[in-house]
């Protein structure tokens, strides 16, 4: 395991609504992140369709995002989000896990960029999209 997997497990199991919702790293590359959440019905929204509510959604897509802030090789140690926008496409199927992509496509010296995509078990239809931003904290040298 590499020393920016390490950090980054460490960030997800030290954020308690990341372990509260069951989030999980899946994968991790230069400044891409994959996260998943395994279906919960303590997690869902409308009890009658047993749909997840949104705000999972948003918490994972938030995580995986910063996440993949924090192993992009331009953007530093820590993150915070300074603007998240979500457009749900769909409702997740219930009883299917959710996974979000996030990919860090762009960073300057003080914010860093990202687009995600979630998904359930059918790949080629998004349960939500995202564009956000993100600070950029970097060590002092």
């Amino acid at each position: 395991m590499s020393d920016t997997e390490t950090i980054a497990r460490q960030f997800i199991q030290a954020l308690p609504h990341s372990r509260a919702l069951g989030m999980e790293l899946v994968s991790i590359g230069e400044g891409v992140a994959v996260m998943a959440m395994p279906y919960n019905p303590e997690l869902v929204g409308d009890p009658q369709t047993g749909v997840i509510h949104g705000g999972a959604v948003s918490a994972l897509m938030d995580t995986a995002s910063g996440t993949a802030v924090m192993c992009h090789p331009q953007a530093g140690f820590s993150t915070a989000t300074l603007d998240l926008r979500i457009d749900y496409m769909r409702p997740a199927t219930p009883g299917q896990t959710i996974r979000a992509r996030a990919e860090c496509h762009h960073v300057t010296r003080t914010v860093a960029f990202v687009r995600a995509v979630a998904t359930d078990d059918d790949e080629s239809r998004p349960v939500a999209m995202a564009t956000g931003a993100f600070t950029v904290e970097r060590a002092e040298r």
